[in-house]
């Protein structure tokens, strides 16, 4: 056995065992096929005003840039499907990713614990950890890493989990035996696209994130425009209904991770909870929680908007 491909077996067993669903490892390259869809998707304004986005062009499609030396870009998923939903079924709905700790805290430390253990057993490795925080196309790595394929509704799915799960990367000066992509299984299915209240999947693959109801209740600091009034199916921070749709999700299986599972109060909270909801309340309730973002005013302006 050659030492790429044993160390590529070292990392993946690895991360399993921290948790990991999937490890799919890539060249760090130029992503060329990327380049004028990413670059289409700015021009059309797709991103509102998630200016960000327009930042680091070269960065996110070209991972060398990010990590000097780098040499292979290790993709991960991590399972957040929940047990249970919130009870009251006429609440405000949050998001299912955001139930318990922010993601990043709980999965930063995993990665940070893998690459520990890559530089403990195979010596003097550099490189970087990543979940959501850096220029990177996450879902674009985790595709050509052969961890799924890019759904309608610009997801990532796999046949055997759904879609349900954050993606992380390590970008590191090491290098690995490359997998494969896999082929899409999405077929003639339209239910995302056919679910989306605010037409948000304009067509196939490509998400307006400016329609896009995550878009309006967390990204947007403005006003929400009165012409999405009645659309929002109820959804105060994200929306997962173009995944709640799909049949792969019918796969999907409750994680394990304890830092995950909401607080007992979020999910028993009623629609009256919600409306009458105190800054206090809020602190409490989301400690640590990826809600933070949104903060309390915004999240007050969303369940405004929606009892409106």
């Amino acid at each position: 056995m050659s030492k790429k491909t044993q160390y590529t077996q070292l990392i993946k067993t690895e991360a399993k065992r921290l948790g990991f669903l999937s490890c799919g490892i890539s060249k760090a390259e130029f992503l060329e096929e990327e380049a004028p869809r990413l670059e289409a998707w700015l021009n059309k304004n797709k991103h509102g005003e998630m200016r960000y986005m327009e930042n680091h062009f070269d960065k996110r499609l070209d991972p060398t840039l990010l990590v000097e030396g780098s040499k292979s870009v290790v993709s991960l998923i991590y399972n957040y499907f929940p047990e249970e939903t919130q009870h009251d079924t006429s609440a405000p709905k949050i998001s299912k990713y955001a139930y318990g700790t922010d993601y990043h805290f709980v999965i930063k430390d995993k990665l940070k614990q893998l690459l520990e253990h890559i530089k403990d057993e195979i010596g003097d490795v550099h490189g970087r950890a990543f979940v959501d925080s850096a220029p990177i196309l996450e879902k674009s790595w985790a595709k050509k890493s052969g961890l799924g394929w890019i759904g309608k509704h610009s997801n990532l799915l796999s046949r055997k989990v759904g879609s349900f799960y954050f993606i992380a990367e390590l970008i590191i000066d090491l290098e690995l035996e490359p997998d494969y992509a896999v082929t899409d299984h999405c077929g003639t299915c339209t239910a995302c696209i056919d679910a989306c209240p605010t037409e948000a999947i304009n067509e196939p693959y490509t998400v307006d994130g400016s329609k896009c109801i995550s878009y309006f209740t967390i990204e947007l600091k403005d006003n929400i425009p009165t012409s999405m009034k009645g659309k929002f199916d109820d959804w105060m921070f994200g929306c997962d209904i173009c995944q709640d749709v799909c049949p792969w999700n019918r796969f999907s299986k409750a994680h394990n991770e304890p830092l995950f599972n909401p607080k007992p109060e979020l999910l028993s909270m009623t629609k009256k909870d919600w409306e009458e909801i105190t800054l206090e309340t809020f602190n409490k309730v989301f400690k640590k929680s990826a809600i933070k973002r949104t903060k309390y005013t915004g999240l007050i302006r969303n369940i405004k908007f929606l009892k409106d």
